[in-house]
C-alpha cells in the first residue's frame, strides 16, 4: 500500500505540473508599441537563505492604463534545484508579445534583455544550486554574510553589451536569438509564477504610481525586499535617468471608426478664401453699419397712386438747384451703402418710362406772376364811337 502512494505522488505531481504548464502557455498579451526602458535601481538585500532574485519587468494593463512596471523582488524558490527565467517582450512581426517568466531546472532564453544583478542576457551568474541549497555570489547579489553563510564570489565576464532595452527584436530591440540548448530548455516542462509572484503582480497593476504613463518610466517602487512588500522601509526607488518617457498611443485605439465621417476644414475652421457664414448678410435685412432704410427714396410700383406720380414726400430739395420738376432724374444713391451692387437691379431702380411734369409748380409761378402784371399794367382807355355815317356830331 504505501509502494502504491509513492508511486501515486510523483504521477500526481507530474500530471499537476504539466496542467499549469499546459494553461501558462495560453496565455499571451500582445500590443503595437514597444515597452519603455528598464528604471535603473539597486538589488535589496536578500532577506534570507533559499530566496532567489527575480528581476523586474514592464507589464501591461490595457489601451487605458499602458504599460506598468512590476518591481524586482525576493522569491522563494517552489522547489529546491529550481531556476528562474525572466519575463521579455518580443517582437512576433506585427506586434511586440509578452513572455511570462517561468521556473524550470535550467535558466532559458529571455530575449537578451540584461537586467543586471546576475541577468545580462544570457543564463543566471547570481547563484547556483549545490547539495540542495543555494549559493549566492557576492559579485553579483546583495546578501548578508552575518545571515547567509552559503555564499561565494567569482567576478562575472559580460560578454554582452549593457544597455537598457527591454524588448527583443523590432525597431531598437535587441538582435539576440536563442541557441539550440534554450531551445531545448524551452520545451521542456515548467513552473509558472508561484501565488507570490501573482500577488504582486496585481499590486502594481493596482498601484496608479506604478504606470509608465505616470512616472515616466521612473517608477516610485523599483524592487522590494519581498513579494508584494510595496510599503516596506527596504523598498527600492528608481533612479531619475533624464530621458523620461512618453507614453505612446495604441495604434489600433487611434484608427477612427469605419462609419465616422471625416473631418474636413470647411466644417471645422474658418478658411481666409472665404467669409464665414456668421459673416454673409441675410437677404432683405438691413445691415449695423447702414442706415435704417436702404433706399428711402423709392417707392414700391404697386403702392403709387397714379395721380401723384412724382410725388415723393421724402426726398428734398437740394438748395443750389432751382425746384424745377426733373422727371428723368434719379435720386442719388444711398452714400452709407457698399459700392458694389448686384447685376440686376431691383424693381425700384429699373428704367421708368417719361413722364410729363406736374403743372402744379407752372401753375403757381403764373399764379405769382398774374398780381405784378396788374399791377405793371396800364390802365385801358375806354374806345371812342365813331360817328356813324349818316349821324352827325351832337
Amino acid at each position: 500500500m504505501s509502494i502504491t502512494r509513492s508511486i501515486r505522488s510523483p504521477l500526481l505531481a507530474l500530471a499537476l505540473l504539466a496542467i499549469s504548464a499546459a494553461a501558462f502557455a495560453q496565455f499571451s498579451i500582445s500590443v503595437s508599441f514597444a515597452p519603455p526602458e528598464l528604471p535603473v535601481y539597486e538589488q535589496p538585500l536578500c532577506p534570507g537563505d533559499g530566496y532567489l532574485w527575480t528581476p523586474g519587468y514592464w507589464a501591461y494593463a490595457g489601451d487605458d492604463d499602458g504599460y506598468y512596471w512590476v518591481p524586482g523582488t525576493w522569491v522563494m524558490a517552489p522547489e529546491p534545484g529550481l531556476l528562474w527565467t525572466p519575463a521579455y517582450w518580443g517582437w512576433s512581426g506585427n506586434a511586440y508579445v509578452f513572455n511570462q517568466g517561468y521556473w524550470g531546472q535550467q535558466v532559458g532564453f529571455y530575449g537578451g534583455v540584461s537586467y543586471g544583478y546576475g541577468y545580462y542576457g544570457d543564463g543566471y551568474q547570481g547563484g547556483r544550486w549545490q547539495n540542495g541549497q543555494f549559493y549566492y555570489n557576492r559579485s553579483v547579489s546583495n546578501v548578508n554574510v552575518t545571515n547567509i553563510h552559503n555564499v561565494y564570489n567569482t567576478t562575472v565576464i559580460n560578454s554582452t553589451t549593457v544597455n537598457r532595452v527591454s524588448y527583443n527584436g523590432g525597431q531598437g530591440g535587441i538582435s539576440a536569438r536563442p541557441s539550440a540548448q534554450q531551445e531545448s530548455v524551452a520545451r521542456e516542462k515548467h513552473i509558472p509564477p508561484v501565488a507570490a509572484q501573482a500577488q504582486h503582480e496585481q499590486a502594481a497593476r493596482a498601484n496608479p504610481e506604478q504606470r509608465a504613463g505616470v512616472n515616466h518610466g521612473t517608477p516610485a517602487v523599483a524592487a522590494t525586499p519581498k513579494p508584494g512588500a510595496f510599503s516596506d522601509r527596504a523598498v527600492v526607488h528608481a533612479k531619475p535617468t533624464g530621458t523620461p518617457y512618453n507614453a505612446a498611443v495604441n495604434r489600433a485605439a487611434a484608427q477612427p471608426p469605419a462609419n465616422a465621417p471625416t473631418a474636413r476644414p470647411e466644417t471645422n475652421a474658418g478658411r481666409s478664401d472665404r467669409p464665414a457664414t456668421g459673416n454673409q448678410p441675410e437677404p432683405n435685412q438691413p445691415q449695423p453699419n447702414r442706415a435704417p432704410t436702404a433706399r428711402p427714396n423709392q417707392p414700391v410700383p404697386s403702392q403709387a397712386e397714379p395721380s401723384r406720380p412724382t410725388a415723393q414726400p421724402e426726398r428734398q430739395a437740394e438748395p443750389s438747384r432751382s425746384p424745377v420738376a426733373q422727371p428723368n432724374n434719379r435720386p442719388e444713391p444711398n452714400r452709407n451703402e457698399p459700392t458694389q451692387r448686384p447685376m440686376t437691379p431691383p424693381p425700384s431702380e429699373r428704367s421708368q418710362p417719361e413722364r410729363t411734369a406736374p403743372p402744379a409748380e407752372p401753375r403757381a409761378q403764373q399764379q405769382q406772376q398774374h398780381p405784378q402784371a396788374a399791377a405793371t399794367k396800364p390802365e385801358e382807355k375806354p374806345r371812342e364811337e365813331k360817328p356813324r355815317q349818316n349821324e352827325k356830331p351832337e
